[in-house]
């Protein structure tokens, strides 16, 4: 399938705003799928890093969805015509607190299109700037990477575009051992409003995606290593988190979160351990 990327960076610079308060039911639920024991939350609780993905969420209609389960293309992202669509990775600035009972703004733009090819085909990238607002100035600036791919060929096995290595980038000194079942992986994707089949859709990510099982969350793996720096440094508080995704994680095998505190730095190496010893995603957090 063609892809006219100048006809797909028209959407560069296109803006759009959302408004939503920092209710407390999502923090107490995404609280109880991370198997953590906080106390109930309660206004003016401030939220922890990354748990503002709970909220500016998706909401379409049924008949509004695409064969996999997102929107349909169009409207405020460009209209990328190949169809596997992917959290590739995000960098985050967190200037100040949000706190539960707030109310929030959110501010996305549409901030690069570029086009590659992949040893799978085609693939497009796109940026999106979001710039969240509390009761006073810019709280968090976050750049979002979207990738889009072609469908795998017939008869073959997909993973993800990976420029990482096989090996951990550090010895760990934290590690967590997590097994991502269907009901973690459904509890994620209800909470995300996130339609995506892959994370819950046995049938359709290995006969019609060619993935072994199913896919665990980006973003859910992402709060997993910041989860781990809460778990550690209960008191520390994150400045700055990035974050790329470098190889699937399925739910047919536990993976293990891991990190290491830089010594004598505010620095915190963080990746996920595949089951079979990969190194599936890398993160580097700035604590305060």
């Amino acid at each position: 399938m063609a892809v006219d990327v100048e006809a797909l960076r028209k959407w560069v610079g296109r803006s759009e705003a959302a408004e939503d308060v920092v209710s407390l039911f999502p923090v107490a639920a995404l609280g109880a799928t991370l198997d953590r024991d906080d106390p109930a939350p309660r206004n003016g609780d401030m939220l922890p890093p990354l748990w503002h993905w709970l909220y500016f969420l998706p909401i379409y209609r049924h008949s509004d969805a695409g064969p996999d389960g997102h929107m349909r293309r169009g409207g405020f992202l460009p209209p990328v015509p190949l169809p596997r669509r992917m959290w590739a990775g995000s960098r985050v600035q967190f200037r100040h607190p949000l706190r539960v009972g707030e109310p929030i703004r959110r501010v996305s733009t549409v901030a690069d299109v570029t086009h590659k090819s992949g040893r799978s085909g085609d693939l497009v990238f796109v940026v999106v700037r979001h710039e969240i607002s509390g009761s006073g100035d810019i709280a968090i600036a976050e750049e979002h990477d979207i990738v889009y791919r072609d469908a795998p060929r017939p008869g073959t096995r997909t993973a993800e575009p990976s420029s990482g290595s096989s090996g951990d980038p550090a010895e760990a000194t934290w590690q967590r051992a997590v097994h991502p079942d269907p009901l973690l992986l459904f509890r994620y994707s209800a909470l995300t409003f996130n339609g995506h089949r892959i994370h819950y859709d046995r049938s359709y990510v290995t006969e019609v995606e060619g993935y072994p099982g199913l896919v665990v969350h980006g973003p859910l793996l992402a709060t997993l290593m910041l989860d781990l720096v809460r778990r550690e440094q209960p008191d520390a508080k994150v400045a700055q988190f990035r974050f790329r995704a470098l190889q699937p994680v399925f739910d047919t095998a536990p993976f293990t979160v891991c990190g290491a505190p830089r010594p004598d730095t505010s620095e915190v190496a963080l990746w996920v351990r595949g089951p079979d010893g990969t190194h599936a995603m890398d993160g580097h957090a700035t604590l305060a």
